[in-house]
């Protein structure tokens, strides 16, 4: 008799994507919401989920219906007295993990050859958490409004969020032109075209548009050389090229609009949905590689660590400035 192959969490996770694009929504994008907390964190320690984990725990929020952006593993809940509801189930994201390794050297170098260089290389683990709606026990309540509490205290009011996108933006090197109807990236004059801002309905619309239009701009042969070549309609690989890009662009977005604290709201398009359909059932395992690249776009222009960013943002704001 033959055995089931045992499905991944990756594979159970593009099931779930896969079902939920056909039914017409993009499960990742979440109005930024402040009262809620905002950041993905862990429900006991706050620390925040960073890398491309923010998409994949969006996914989980929508999946389950929560809004409750706080999670935490099996074992530190347990410390607590708390466990998963009964047919609860958790969501995987990725923890990194350092890998060294002792290479000799070859024979008449400088070093002894019998000295060792060390390499290092990072890979990423599934790890498993659980939604603090999902949890239960006598402590959970006391629990989440600690954590509201915390959370709360660290709020930025809206006005100095937007004001910071809007210099985070403004700073990458790529110029902007407004005008028109259109937002589109350019690759071969490598500018983007937004329309006018009077055109956006808010500010936070506008960044989430410009957004999306600068990690298209990470793509350049010059930054990160993604495939740029496709097209909407094409067949074959113009027609893959292009949903995987708009994909990168997309979740890339997302990152970006979690860390500037803007959220994501563009309005759903057919058109991309189907895309992406057809490309995640061909290869499951692409949206992880689409994840990473699209953590990498984002970390290019506005890198975690506000202490990173701050240094990124005011070297490019003075090579802006000496370039004008």
């Amino acid at each position: 008799m033959a055995v089931a192959s045992k499905i991944s969490p990756e594979e159970k996770l593009v099931g779930s994507l896969i079902r939920l694009l056909e039914a017409g929504t993009t499960p990742w994008r979440r109005e930024w919401d402040a009262a809620a907390g905002g950041h993905h964190v862990n429900l006991l320690s706050g620390c925040r989920y960073r890398g491309a984990n923010p998409v994949l725990l969006t996914l989980g929020l929508h999946l389950r219906g929560s809004t409750l952006p706080y999670w935490c593993g099996f074992a530190e809940a347990k410390v607590l007295g708390l466990y998963p509801r009964k047919g609860s189930k958790a969501v995987h994201v990725l923890r990194p993990q350092l890998h060294r390794r002792s290479e000799a050297q070859p024979a008449g170098t400088e070093r002894d050859d019998a000295a060792a260089s060390e390499r290092t290389w990072v890979s990423y683990r599934p790890v498993a958490v659980f939604n603090a709606a999902d949890l239960e026990g006598d402590a959970l309540e006391g629990v989440i409004r600690k954590r509201r509490q915390a959370e709360g205290a660290s709020r930025r009011p809206e006005p100095e969020r937007l004001a910071a996108a809007e210099a985070v933006l403004s700073a990458w090197p790529v110029p902007v032109r407004f005008g028109g109807d259109r937002a589109c990236y350019l690759p071969a004059a490598d500018r983007i075209q937004l329309p006018d801002r009077s055109a956006f309905h808010s500010a936070a619309s506008l960044y989430a548009t410009w957004t999306h239009e600068a990690i298209h701009s990470t793509g350049h042969s010059s930054r990160l050389a993604r495939d740029l070549s496709g097209g909407m309609g094409l067949d074959g690989d113009g027609g893959r090229a292009y949903a995987r890009e708009e994909l990168v662009a997309e979740l890339g977005a997302v990152l970006l609009g979690h860390r500037l604290e803007i959220g994501s709201a563009m309005a759903n398009h057919a058109a991309y949905l189907g895309h992406w359909v057809e490309l995640l059932r061909a290869t499951p395992r692409v949206l992880l590689q689409v994840l990473g690249e699209a953590r990498r776009a984002a970390d290019l222009i506005s890198p975690e660590g506000p202490e990173v960013a701050d240094a990124v943002l005011r070297s490019r704001t003075r090579q802006k400035r000496a370039n004008a």
